[in-house]
């Protein structure tokens, strides 16, 4: 039985990052780009208007003083204006500013009288004029190596006129859930079994790091069956298989594994819950390069640190959910944000002040499901690998080392998933 730490390190160290590839900017959302990128023109690219209002002179706007409306600049194409002395020009919003201007008053702010306006108001030179280049300048990063490319990260990429952008592979994943006792919702229930859900939980997570779930497959506790769903979900970058990775009768995963030429790297950890964990892989015969196309309709771009697509790396997890939960979050979520090309692979961390008081008094470091609010981490439900329901009502882990005590109202860190 190793550290988490080493079998994290382990992990991590033999997972390489996915073959880059090149997408459509709307297929890209949720991925990592593979390469730093810098603007290409300055936000906002002129000086504009930031209200409806009128283009000013500011020497010439004193309080009652009546200026002449000599045109109109509507947003969109620059007509080329300019503003003189006791002149106005009639301006909307994101329209550019026409030469000579150096302020806008707002409409409201303003008395229309014909062709002239009379203004209302004290104005400053520079007011409600967007000057080029203030929110950005060319030149700058605007997106950086391992970065996630969020709804708003698009939206800037868009703006500087990028119809595509070269993202981290796509990873695929098989999900095998093994088990006599385990039933498909939905199914008749018989007494001694109960309904699979390992499989819900660990598509929802999978999806959340932004991979591809490609199967989901239940196999009872039979060799050959076993086997052959092994055979199917090794054909994916990624096999995550819950159950049967312990030291019972029952326990076949590993005998398939090896029948497979699977090399294990890593089982048991000293963590809890989820001690019974296994880590290895496993490397098919190359396919033709037409048999694995890139993914999000992209083409492939070379990159520095890549993985042949034949090369499968498989996580053993516990059976009971919670421990499923907790050694993806440690072991296997890390591991697909590097194939994915992540810069940043740990969970996010916010510091919360305990309401009660904890103690380790096991072997193994112990993960506390809990719920955060308003800056305060209290333990949810029993803390325990089967207790599904607690483990719904949180939000939050506390990692509590072995031998660690720890008092009410002390502060912490804890990792957040939602």
């Amino acid at each position: 039985m190793i550290s988490e730490e080493e079998a994290r390190s382990r992990i991590l160290e033999k997972v390489r990052s996915l073959r880059e590839q090149t997408v459509p900017l709307s297929s890209a959302l949720g991925c990592f780009s593979a390469r730093d990128v810098f603007s290409r023109l300055p936000l906002p690219a002129f000086d504009n208007s930031a209200m409806d209002g009128y283009a000013v002179i500011v020497s010439s706007c004193k309080k009652g003083q009546r200026l002449r409306v000599t045109g109109e600049q509507p947003a969109g194409f620059d007509r080329e204006l300019r503003v003189s002395s006791g002149e106005a020009v009639r301006i909307f919003t994101g329209a550019p500013v026409p030469a000579g201007a150096d302020a806008v008053v707002m409409q409201e702010e303003v008395t229309p009288d014909g062709d002239e306006i009379v203004i209302n108001t004290d104005v400053e030179a520079g007011e409600f004029i967007r000057r080029r280049g203030c929110d950005l300048a060319k030149g700058q990063r605007i997106l950086a190596k391992g970065e996630r490319i969020r709804a708003a990260t698009a939206a800037l990429l868009a703006s500087q006129g990028f119809a595509e952008v070269t993202v981290g592979g796509e990873v695929k994943a098989a999900i095998l859930s093994t088990g006599d006792e385990l039933v498909k919702p939905g199914e008749k229930i018989e007494p001694g079994q109960i309904y699979e859900s390992n499989s819900a939980l660990l598509n929802g997570l999978v999806k959340r790091c932004g991979a591809v779930v490609d199967s989901v497959e239940h196999c009872r506790d039979e060799r050959e069956p076993l086997l052959e769903a092994v055979k199917r979900g090794i054909k994916n970058h990624i096999l995550i298989i819950s159950g049967g990775v312990s030291v019972g009768e029952h326990d076949l995963v590993k005998d398939a594994l090896h029948r497979v030429g699977a090399q294990i790297d890593i089982w048991r950890v000293a963590i809890k819950p989820g001690k019974p964990f296994l880590f290895g892989s496993v490397a098919l015969s190359s396919p033709s390069p037409q048999s694995s196309p890139p993914g999000r309709g992209g083409r492939e771009a070379p990159g520095e640190s890549s993985i042949s697509a034949t090369d499968c790396f498989i996580f053993g997890l516990p059976g009971n959910p919670v421990s499923a939960f907790v050694t993806f979050l440690q072991f296997v979520r890390p591991a697909i944000l590097k194939m994915m090309g992540a810069s940043n692979l740990d969970l996010p961390e916010v510091p919360a002040k305990l309401t009660v008081d904890l103690t380790n008094d096991s072997d193994r470091v112990h993960y506390i499901r809990g719920k955060l609010e308003e800056g305060k981490f209290t333990p949810v439900g029993r803390q325990e690998s089967h207790a599904l329901f607690g483990l719904s009502q949180s939000n939050a882990l506390l990692r509590v080392a072995v031998g660690e005590s720890s008092k009410a109202g002390e502060t912490f860190n804890v990792q957040i998933w939602d």
